[in-house]
């Protein structure tokens, strides 16, 4: 367990990916202390000045015009929690929540918000001590920050509602006040702005895109060297890899995944058994593998920037400056349209990489490419093979194309007008994050397959195809007879989202 200092400024999806996943023990920066600390006497300046200010003495939302007794100002920061806990559906799994706890954690550190240390550090007790908020998924619309989602996590601070813990390798639930006293948590008291601020922000769609772009950043790897075990089995041409075709339209994304391509390929005895071969050019699944891989290395790394930057942002609304005229500024950091496009991208990148990958797994079953018996069966028409395999993966490309709707042009809006323009970014993020778990599954079908069919060529494949296809082996045995595949396609599907891949070719 590595031990992970926040300030606002640094934390990266690494850390975030991490610590919900239980390998980092956080704690916070003296320097987040300082600017928290600061930005907290600004507040309370205010309060004791009287003046009337959004999100400190005035109701929310469609209710900012009411102004709030200073005797009433932590009432209205519980009611405001209470009232705004009415997510639904199932809930947020474990490691999300812990996720989208320290993305909170780390944008209240940036001294913005107005909240006291205390707050931060409630927060960072309950993640090390695996202490987990019971939060419905659905009921952020992306804009005013997640809401509802956030507001049962801070019904936790406040020792209300429902927490999970880990207890070994289970979860049991209970109430938010066993949880915390069993780890000898205190609740907090919320003072004024303080339950705004760990409602009003992005943190829920942040936790969902941090896995996202790690999963991506595994399988886009992982596709590469799929597509390429695949372009071997069924013998195809090494030529639309070759170097100065992508140095003749130079984007980035595409020169890494051929050149990806091109090294796994090497050294092939394959390649020089079928120069000679009749097939003059390979289809688009096969040909054009950089060019569709490519623009989604290139849209990964955009996304990877915008998340990078958002969870190091202050997201709630107002936010609190100590420095120069010490201001308290109403804007809007809470929309979450940022991550929402980059969520409908992905969405629609996973669908195009999963749909690309099960061309090439219809091709590697079929006789007329692969020059094998059908499906790869042993004994074709006693047994199918792995006709069904290919059936999965094309329902999956279905699930993924509908998953491809944008979520962003569902705009609603709310609070009688007041808040008329809605991301929609959790629901997209949410969605994005599925969409990545099924391509993983397509592609593990697709090197189920691959591999199969090098079985049964007698030449060595490239010196990087050869390392895929040992790696998958100790995974899933060699096809002897008809068995049943799902335990096999979701084992790899699996161990690609861990890195195992990666690890094969030094991380």
């Amino acid at each position: 367990m590595r031990e992970l200092s926040i300030d606002g400024f640094n934390l990266t999806i690494e850390d975030v990916v991490d610590t919900g996943r239980n390998l980092t023990n956080v704690s916070l920066s003296e320097e987040a202390r300082g600017r928290m600390e600061g930005s907290r006497s600004v507040v309370e300046e205010i309060i004791q000045s009287d003046d009337v200010v959004y999100g400190i003495n005035t109701g929310f939302g469609a209710l900012s015009s009411v102004k709030i007794d200073p005797n009433d100002l932590k009432i209205l920061q519980e009611n405001l929690i209470r009232s705004h806990a009415c997510g639904v559906g199932e809930n947020m799994e474990y490691d999300h929540v812990k996720m989208m706890m320290l993305i909170r954690a780390n944008t209240l550190c940036r001294g913005q918000s107005g909240s006291r240390p205390i707050v931060v550090e409630t927060l960072i007790q309950m993640i090390n001590s695996g202490v987990c908020p019971v939060i419905p998924r659905i009921g952020s619309l992306g804009a005013s920050g997640d809401l509802a989602p956030l507001s049962h996590l801070a019904l936790a601070l406040i020792g209300e509602g429902e927490c999970e813990v880990s207890v070994g390798d289970s979860f049991t639930i209970m109430s938010s006040s066993s949880a915390l006293k069993k780890y000898g948590i205190k609740p907090i008291s919320l003072e004024a702005k303080e339950g705004l601020s760990l409602i009003n922000g992005t943190s829920q769609m942040c936790a969902y895109m941090c896995e996202t772009i790690a999963n991506l950043d595994l399988l886009m790897f992982a596709s590469d060297l799929s597509a390429a075990c695949s372009l071997e089995a069924i013998k195809g041409s090494h030529v639309p890899f070759d170097t100065r075709i992508h140095d003749s339209r130079p984007h980035w994304g595409q020169s890494i995944s051929a050149a990806r391509i091109r090294e796994v390929l090497s050294n092939s005895e394959i390649k020089a058994s079928h120069e000679e071969c009749e097939r003059v050019q390979d289809s688009y699944s096969f040909r054009c593998v950089p060019q569709v891989h490519g623009p989604v290395i290139d849209m990964l790394r955009e996304a990877r920037r915008i998340l990078s930057i958002e969870i190091n942002s202050a997201t709630d609304n107002p936010l609190v400056f100590s420095d120069g005229d010490r201001s308290i500024l109403s804007g809007g950091n809470f929309h979450g349209q940022y991550i929402a496009l980059s969520s409908d991208g992905l969405a629609v990148a996973c669908h195009e990489i999963a749909s690309i990958s099960e061309r090439r797994i219809a091709q590697i079953l079929d006789p007329q490419w692969s020059n094998q018996k059908p499906f790869l069966a042993i004994n074709e028409g006693l047994e199918s093979g792995l006709m069904i395999v290919q059936y999965a993966s094309a329902a999956i490309v279905s699930e993924l194309h509908m998953m491809a709707s944008p979520a962003t042009t569902s705009n609603v809006p709310v609070s009688m007008g007041k808040e008329d323009h809605v991301s929609m970014g959790a629901t997209g993020a949410h969605r994005s994050m599925k969409s990545s778990r099924y391509l993983a599954q397509v592609i593990a079908n697709e090197l189920i397959c691959s591999t199969e069919a090098l079985d049964r060529i007698s030449e060595t494949p490239g010196h990087g195809v050869s390392k895929v296809h040992t790696w998958v082996r100790q995974i899933v045995a060699p096809l002897t007879t008809d068995r049943p595949m799902s335990n096999d396609s979701i084992t790899l599907s699996e161990a690609l989202l861990s890195g195992g891949i990666t690890e094969v070719f030094g991380g």
